[in-house]
């Protein structure tokens, strides 16, 4: 503890620019707060602050001294408020963006979140438009791939797989394509993305030089639920996650294809805007959901593997 009170003292004059100041701020006397200074410069064997009768100044190893314990001292301040409030009972309006088609994924994992947290109201809005978290006032976020934006935090979710399939009727029309290369010239029912505008690209393997694929495309959209609709129709070869293609593909519906030259599953996140003293409701949904996901996609993966098999 005289070390933790050096720091606090250390802190707080250099903040407000002399012991008579940070000790008025810390309900000590000058004089206690100067020795827990000088206690921490011999600790330390490094001057932190320049001294003269009539002021006070940081030295080069106390500013880079004080940007350590003044994170030190917030993580504190966090963790005191985490323990204060772990014994409240969760509540309040939540609001959680994610897109559409996640629906499939996350329906069971919000009721059942909602059995176990009734206080909380969830306010969950389905858009394909990648909305800024800070800006429009939400609290969670699911999204997938890379994440810039630093003024999120984000917990990782298990990855989804991007799976390519037709449905039986078609593929018996058509073929079925053993290499990349057989795409040419078959339908291609093909994905937009809402803010970009660019067509998702084939989930295939490629090599530097490889020549773009010659599908003819049958449909674009920006909604994944109609490119399931479609597949499941018969019009053509199309893209959709793992978690959209798990029944269809155990019943039967759809077939994948080209199933040893996917790439890797796409990143899946939880993000959630970056803040000190992080609300108990998004803790407990953060908490919950991260684990549910977990054993949900196990389930997804399981089946889409026996699908492969069969």
């Amino acid at each position: 503890m005289d070390r933790l009170s050096g720091l606090m003292s250390f802190v707080k004059t250099a903040e407000l620019g002399s012991f008579v100041a940070a000790g008025r701020s810390l309900g000590l006397s000058a004089s206690a707060v100067g020795k827990g200074v000088t206690r921490l410069e011999e600790q330390l064997c490094v001057r932190l602050f320049q001294r003269t009768t009539r002021s006070l100044s940081l030295t080069d190893e106390g500013r880079m001294f004080q940007e350590r314990c003044r994170r030190i001292l917030d993580d504190l301040d966090d963790a005191q408020a985490a323990l204060a409030h772990s014994t409240e009972t969760p509540r309040g309006r939540l609001r959680i963006s994610l897109p559409i088609a996640s629906y499939h994924l996350f329906r069971s994992a919000f009721l059942a979140f909602m059995s176990l947290y009734p206080d909380i109201e969830l306010d969950v809005d389905f858009s394909d438009l990648r909305v800024d978290l800070v800006d429009e006032g939400m609290d969670v976020a699911i999204r997938s791939g890379d994440l810039p934006d630093s003024r999120l935090m984000r917990s990782t979710l298990p990855p989804v797989q991007l799976i390519l399939c037709a449905s039986p009727a078609y593929l018996e029309k058509y073929g079925v394509p053993q290499v990349p290369r057989d795409l040419d010239n078959h339908l291609g029912v093909r994905f937009r993305f809402f803010k970009s505008g660019k067509l998702q690209d084939w989930p295939l393997k490629r090599k530097v030089g490889d020549p773009e694929l010659r599908t003819k495309t049958a449909l674009i959209c920006n909604n994944m639920e109609m490119v399931r609709s479609a597949l499941l129709n018969g019009a053509g070869v199309g893209t959709i996650p793992d978690f959209l293609a798990q029944e269809p593909l155990a019943d039967g519906s759809l077939r994948a294809i080209l199933k040893d030259h996917l790439i890797a599953p796409d990143p899946l996140s939880m993000v959630w805007p970056s803040s000190r003293q992080l609300s108990q409701k998004i803790r407990v949904f953060v908490d919950f959901i991260s684990h549910r996901m977990e054993q949900e996609m196990a389930i997804v993966n399981a089946s889409i593997a026996e699908s492969f098999r069969a």
